[in-house]
């Protein structure tokens, strides 16, 4: 399984702006900073955050990024998702008649990556960015 720095990146930077949302809109440049992420490759996450709806730009001096909806009602799947970014621990696709291995079964071990995936999805699912939020908090203490 693969999780490219795209994803890690879009969680990291909407968990930034997340804790600091409810104050002002947060700027590109502010979660670059404190993150340790490229402005140019943040701006090119944001664009299909956007996208997706899950921030909006607040232009002006003290413009900046938003959350569209609650930390908790935003999933690490629908970041994933706009990033367009796949968990996947199969190279073959599901619906396909082809295994893994490009013959015409599935390899001895398909099973068991497929049902891993499902775990790791399902994971996803559950976790929002308010539940990273507080996580945070929590180890602070």
């Amino acid at each position: 399984m693969k999780l490219t720095s795209k994803g890690r990146y879009a969680v990291m930077a909407l968990v930034d702006l997340a804790r600091f949302n409810n104050i002002n809109p947060v700027s590109l440049r502010d979660i670059s900073l404190r993150q340790g992420i490229s402005l140019d490759y943040l701006e090119q996450i944001f664009s299909k955050l956007r996208k997706k709806d899950i921030v909006q730009s607040v232009r002006g001096n003290q413009g900046g990024y938003v959350l569209n909806k609650k930390a908790k009602e935003i999933k690490l799947t629908n970041i994933f998702d706009a990033v367009d970014e796949k968990v996947k621990t199969v190279q073959c696709k599901k619906e396909s008649k082809k295994g893994c291995n490009g013959k015409s079964t599935k390899c001895l071990t398909h099973n068991l990556w497929d049902e891993l995936e499902n775990h790791i999805n399902d994971f996803f699912e559950k976790k929002s960015l308010e539940d990273l939020i507080q996580d945070n908090v929590e180890r602070r203490i």
